[in-house]
């Protein structure tokens, strides 16, 4: 069970089947032997609990018959561990009683395990009584209790009282019992966790915790080691110092403890390369730690337990930028695992050569006559990650033999797994792309048989992934489509191909061949299925005018339909498409024309009114329009003004599109494992509702009559979240006004803050401080804001501009406890970060639902060029810093760089946004790394209606 829930694979039905099947075969016969046995954990009630547990007040029951007192015991911690809690009264009863077991060493252990699970329920004042008998017995001479005694402790002790007992902890750690020492080890490590009064002591343990690690009992060492980095895992000369020490010396004999060492070596080499330490190419050539803790890692592969030489694989293989030559050894190492006879350890190697497969096929390759050994493996989860793994590091030519190989595999096995295989199909096709029609025909083919509705959908959506990304794929792809929907039970799945085909299927060579697919749909299927398939027959007739005499003929027999939604649909586009008929009728191309003369283009002429309606889409989407609506509505004055609602009339609102996983995306999953919990997961949360950050604006009716906001930035920090005050801003733009929202925050718990203003001092000739509006009162926890309002010169060009920010307060200092003033208010000033003013600030971010007819109709007479050389190391880092710089939206996917394509071609990015005044402004821009890896070179063209936004826009770029 272990296995399939890591992979993924564990659905709640294979749950409730596991745990079945678990319980039948602990199931005691009716005539058994056993059949007269009752747990005493069965139909427990707390009051009849709390009764008996009375008997620990009986000095005569504790020691004459201590079973019943642990059984008492047992009950209890029974019913706090299913929810039935006691009360601070119950559990300080129960608890004042339990203290009584000490007289009993046979019922001593379980009392301290009642005393820790119940001291944080209990008053701490009753707790510390005990404190004097845990202290006695962590000095006595039996081993047993000395170490529950240091647990409890741990559950108990403040920083003060951890000060009184820390002689007898430090001996502890060294005690000769292992026992003991790894009691008072993790006990220390729950001390240091709880607060930094603890912390401070525990880390004047760290020589006692070192000798620790020289302990003959292995867990003392592994627990010894878990200390040391908890005290040194700030310190990063010191952490590097230790793993040193430890590699060298050889001293650790715990496998536990060895594969933490591998494990904190490989966290420190991945902090070398991320913090730009490495010197050299290769870890092999790098630094003197880094050549060190790889040589440690190498090392580590030849020990002769196996946990600790496939953690050090296992970390060899997640180092970033590894080469080849360093990735071998941890390679060959796995390919003998692949063969354990040990479950646990072929599904360990094989998912880490899954994960290596994304970004080394070729070093895995050699892997993969064992790969297909693993086919036929028992474990589901071995055989689904071998299948995956073989198709990231199958050649062109072996996908023919992969595929038969997978059809006989994946009849055997449930949806969840084959939904893991065909996100590995996928991304094989685009791969290999000449090997389109074999893959979509694959898996067309299971889109027959039988399967789930995540299967199923898992499936279309593949097929029309790769139609976006392979072109080549359309045609095909779509007729195995359309063959799915004649016998297709998902009434979403159908209705998904049928607005597919309405859009895609009118630009294949032959549309007319998709005619007949769509319209058995209207004869045969439910009504959502039905209204589908007329829109999707409308928008044919609309691009191709060749075909709407017959389409016509099919959508009339719709106008009786009984289903409201497909009556009205069919009733639009006849009404529609007769009147583009009547005005712009069809002439078909002479049947004697001769065979050099170009043919006449099947397409609707321009002010076709049937293309107008029946194509052309909204210019926003529904869940933009809902947004924009509401923020028009909130605006003051809005539902009072004369002015016509339309959709230039309504304000800008900026889209925050999570991004969609992709195939490219579904790579970075671990052996395909997130494809498969994602799919497993099942319906998204529901979108969180955005609120109107301008609320806050409108409230204040001084600022309201200003008019509406055009956008506004995200909080900016003016100060860092642990100083007294805590102060962010955001930016309200307005065409004449930017309104600064001061959030600001009260920390500290003796202050109540009074007139509190935010002072603002820049040298701009565009900008100028025209008013302030201050937060009256901010008591200690509250978080108010103030308002400064900036007005801005259009005449003046958009140029970056920096201020200097002062806040300015009034403080009056009250009790804490009570929360009345006492003294009077006096003026302080708390300097705060600069806050910049930039023309992105007055950028919204506006998705262009067509990007390319979008470009050419604004066109180049106010085009502006530039070229910019800039200092990223990375592609992908310049490419998120231009979408920074110019604050405007991603299109058609640009915005993120496919994994593997930094630095070995260039990347165009298209953005589009709209200016302050609403203007639409677009941009296209090359990003591409230059071959002597010094910086980033960067082509942009900016298109606008304006020429000055157009160089405005263009100069952001900095």
């Amino acid at each position: 069970m272990g296995d399939q829930q890591e992979e993924g694979g564990l659905t709640m039905n294979n749950l409730l089947s596991e745990v079945q099947n678990t319980l039948d075969k602990f199931k005691l016969e009716d005539e058994g032997p056993g059949a007269d046995y009752y747990s005493p954990y069965a139909n427990l009630e707390k009051a009849a609990v709390l009764q008996e547990a009375r008997c620990f007040h009986d000095p005569t029951a504790v020691r004459e018959n201590p079973r019943k007192c642990c059984t008492v015991i047992a009950q209890l911690l029974h019913l706090t561990n299913t929810g039935q809690y006691l009360n601070s009264a119950e559990a300080t009863e129960v608890f004042f009683g339990v203290t009584k077991l000490f007289m009993s060493d046979d019922a001593t252990s379980v009392g301290y395990l009642f005393i820790k699970d119940v001291a944080e329920t209990c008053d701490p004042d009753d707790v510390i009584i005990v404190t004097s008998s845990l202290t006695k017995d962590m000095t006595c001479d039996v081993d047993l209790y000395r170490a529950n005694a240091l647990r409890v402790l741990a559950r108990i002790v403040d920083a003060a009282m951890l000060g009184a007992i820390e002689r007898y902890v430090k001996q502890a750690v060294v005690d000769s019992s292992g026992q003991v020492s790894s009691a008072a080890l993790v006990s220390a490590t729950h001390l240091f966790e709880r607060n930094p009064e603890s912390a401070a002591i525990v880390k004047r343990w760290i020589s006692e915790t070192t000798e620790a690690t020289s302990s003959p009992n292995e867990m003392v060492q592994f627990h010894a080691m878990q200390l040391l980095y908890q005290i040194k895992k700030h310190d990063r000369l010191g952490m590097q110092k230790l793993v040193t020490q430890f590699s060298q010396r050889n001293t650790l004999k715990s496998p536990l403890a060895l594969v933490l060492l591998v494990r904190y070596t490989s966290k420190l080499l991945n902090d070398e390369v991320a913090e730009g330490r490495m010197t050299g190419t290769s870890f092999q050539n790098g630094s003197s730690f880094a050549r060190s803790g790889y040589a440690f890692l190498e090392a580590s592969l030849r020990h002769k337990t196996e946990m600790v030489v496939y953690e050090a694989a296992k970390s060899i293989c997640a180092l970033p930028n590894i080469e080849p030559q360093e990735l071998s050894p941890a390679i060959n190492v796995l390919q003998l695992y692949l063969s354990s006879p040990k479950p646990t350890v072929r599904f360990a190697a094989i998912k880490t050569i899954s994960q290596v497969a994304i970004g080394h096929p070729r070093m895995v390759s050699k892997c993969n006559e064992d790969l297909e050994a693993l086919i036929a493996d028992a474990n589901r989860s071995i055989a689904t990650l071998a299948i995956t793994t073989l198709l990231k590091t199958g050649s062109e030519n072996s996908i023919d033999r992969l595929l038969k190989q997978i059809s006989v595999f994946l009849s055997e096995i449930p949806d969840e797994y084959k939904i893991t295989i065909v996100r590995s199909l996928q991304r094989l096709c685009l791969t290999y792309p000449a090997k389109h029609r074999v893959l979509v025909g694959f898996l067309s083919n299971f889109l027959r048989e039988e399967g789930g509705f995540d299967f199923k959908r898992s499936i279309v959506n593949s097929i029309i992934s790769l139609i976006k990304q392979v072109p080549e794929t359309t045609e095909s792809s779509l007729l195995h489509l359309c063959e799915f929907i004649e016998d297709c039970e998902f009434t979403m799945l159908s209705t998904q191909i049928l607005h597919l085909l309405g859009d895609l299927g009118p630009t294949t060579q032959a549309p007319a061949r998709y005619i007949r697919f769509i319209y058995n749909r209207v004869i045969l299927e439910n009504s959502a299925v039905r209204a589908a398939a007329v829109a999707a027959l409308s928008k044919f007739a609309a691009r191709c005018p060749s075909l709407r005499t017959s389409i016509m003929t099919l959508l009339k027999r719709s106008l009786d339909d009984e289903d409201d939604e497909t009556r009205d649909r069919a009733s639009v586009a006849v009404s529609v498409l007769k009147g583009a008929m009547d005005e712009f009728p069809y002439v078909a191309p002479d049947e004697d024309a001769e065979p050099e003369e170009e043919p006449v283009p099947d397409t609707p002429q321009a002010g076709d009114p049937a293309a107008f309606v029946l194509l052309q889409g909204l210019p926003m989407s529904f869940e933009r329009l809902n947004r924009s609506i509401r923020a028009y509505v909130k605006a003051p004055t809005a539902m009072d003004s004369a002015e016509q609602l339309t959709f230039s009339a309504l304000p800008i609102v900026e889209e925050y599109e999570e991004p969609e996983s992709s195939a490219a995306d579904e790579a970075n999953g671990v052996g395909g494992d997130a494809a498969l919990m994602a799919a497993v997961a099942g319906e998204k949360e529901e979108k969180k509702e955005v609120v109107d950050p301008a609320a806050a604006v409108y409230a204040i009716p001084e600022l309201a009559s200003l008019g509406r906001v055009f956008r506004s930035s995200a909080p900016t920090e003016l100060s860092e979240e642990e100083t007294e005050y805590v102060v962010r801003c955001v930016k309200h733009v307005m065409p004449e006004h930017i309104i600064l929202q001061f959030i600001i925050q009260n920390t500290v718990e003796e202050q109540r803050l009074v007139n509190c203003t935010v002072a603002i001092e820049g040298d701009s000739e565009c900008f100028e401080v025209a008013g302030e509006v201050a937060a009256e009162s901010i008591k200690y926890g509250e978080t108010v804001n103030a308002f400064t309002v900036v007005t801005r010169n259009l005449d003046a060009p958009l140029a970056p501009c920096n201020f200097e920010c002062i806040l300015r307060f009034g403080v009056i200092q009250v009790d804490p406890k009570s929360g009345e003033d006492e003294s009077d208010p006096f003026d302080e000033e708390y300097p705060l970060e600069e806050l910049e003013l930039s023309t992105s600030d007055f950028m919204a971010k506006v998705a262009s639902p067509d990007f390319r007819q979008a470009w050419e109709q604004v066109g180049n007479a106010n085009e502006v060029l530039e070229k910019f050389a800039l200092q990223f190391k990375k592609q992908d880092d310049a490419v998120a810093a231009v979408i920074d710089f110019l604050g405007m939206q991603p299109c058609d996917g640009t915005g993120n760089m496919k994994p593997g394509e930094g630095g070995k071609k260039p990347h165009m990015l298209h953005l589009s946004g709209v200016f302050v005044g609403g203007m639409e402004v677009l941009a296209r821009a090359q990003v591409a790394a230059q071959g002597d890896a010094s910086g980033v070179l960067l082509k942009i063209a900016v298109r606008s209606d304006d020429p000055t936004v157009s160089r405005m826009v263009a100069d952001c770029i900095r």
